[in-house]
């Protein structure tokens, strides 16, 4: 296989492996634009002081419940709220609660994985007990019941979300790590004395980064649909509102106001559409026995 590089050619084996996972990334075109997208979505929830004439908490009661117009592009909600100002400013606490609450069950599920993948036994079975007690509760009404005890702050609901979601990367990365172990690279580390840190996590765990990183990128989607869940139920985040929120606000005016719901929920769909195509972009480029 040959790839082209400013007009010369270059054989696959000089390609860095960064370079060789774009170059194939690339070739998922959904995957593609996908990203061009969360890129987008990102850049307007940063520059939201910016590009939004409104506050997201600026009531206009006269002109409450009006179709999108050239004064208000999304129209504006039952007291008179700009929808696009809030869309805007939404973006910034759905995205934000689906990073953190992915890069926390990442960081839980990896950390619990690769203990029992490695160490087996005992440790092994605690662990795994453990982790099969967290996925015996449905989610929604752990979720749920939480939230409900709890103050429902951002960071709160982010590491609800986070630690209520890591069992099942938990089991998958522990997989890994039993496969892993018995591979010759492993026992010439023990025999050459590396502690068991730096066999776990610089020679193991970057041997299975590839599922973790594709797991991480479908977590974040999860993430935002659990936080849309909890927020379409009355118990998500309101100062600023999210997405979710936007879309509760709505629920009870579809039949005469519409564009209330129609806007964050294909904002939802969407952005949770783009991360799982990005997900699977990333498992074809990461994918070392897949030739393309």
């Amino acid at each position: 296989m040959l790839a082209i590089k400013s007009g010369k050619t270059v054989s696959a084996l000089e390609e860095s492996y960064l370079q060789m996972v774009w170059r194939r990334f690339k070739r998922h075109r959904l995957a593609l634009i996908s990203l061009i997208f969360l890129i987008f979505i990102s850049l307007l929830s940063l520059a939201a002081p910016l590009i939004t004439q409104y506050s997201y908490d600026q009531s206009d009661p006269e002109h409450s419940m009006e179709a999108p117009s050239k004064l208000h592009w999304l129209g504006t909600d039952r007291i008179g709220r700009d929808l696009y100002s809030r869309l805007i400013w939404g973006s910034r606490i759905s995205l934000s609660v689906g990073l953190v609450a992915a890069a926390v069950s990442v960081i839980v599920g990896t950390l619990i994985g690769a203990a029992a993948g490695y160490f087996g036994g005992v440790v092994d079975d605690i662990l795994m007990r453990f982790t099969e007690m967290v996925m015996s509760f449905p989610v929604i009404f752990l979720l749920l019941t939480i939230i409900a005890i709890i103050d429902r702050s951002v960071v709160n609901v982010m590491l609800v979300i986070g630690l209520t979601s890591w069992p099942g990367l938990a089991r998958l990365v522990r997989g890994q790590f039993l496969a892993l172990r018995e591979m010759d690279y492993v026992e010439a580390a023990r025999a050459l004395g590396a502690k068991n840190s730096r066999i776990v996590f610089r020679h193991m765990l970057l041997n299975c980064m590839a599922p973790i990183i594709v797991n991480a990128t479908l977590r974040v989607g999860g993430a935002i649909l659990a936080e849309s869940s909890l927020s379409f139920l009355g118990l998500g985040i309101t100062d600023p509102p999210s997405w979710g929120t936007i879309l509760n606000s709505g629920r009870h005016y579809m039949r005469f106001a519409p564009w209330i719901t129609i806007a964050p929920g294909v904002m939802i769909f969407l952005t949770v559409l783009a991360f799982n195509y990005v997900g699977d972009g990333l498992r074809d480029a990461l994918d070392p026995h897949l030739k393309r």
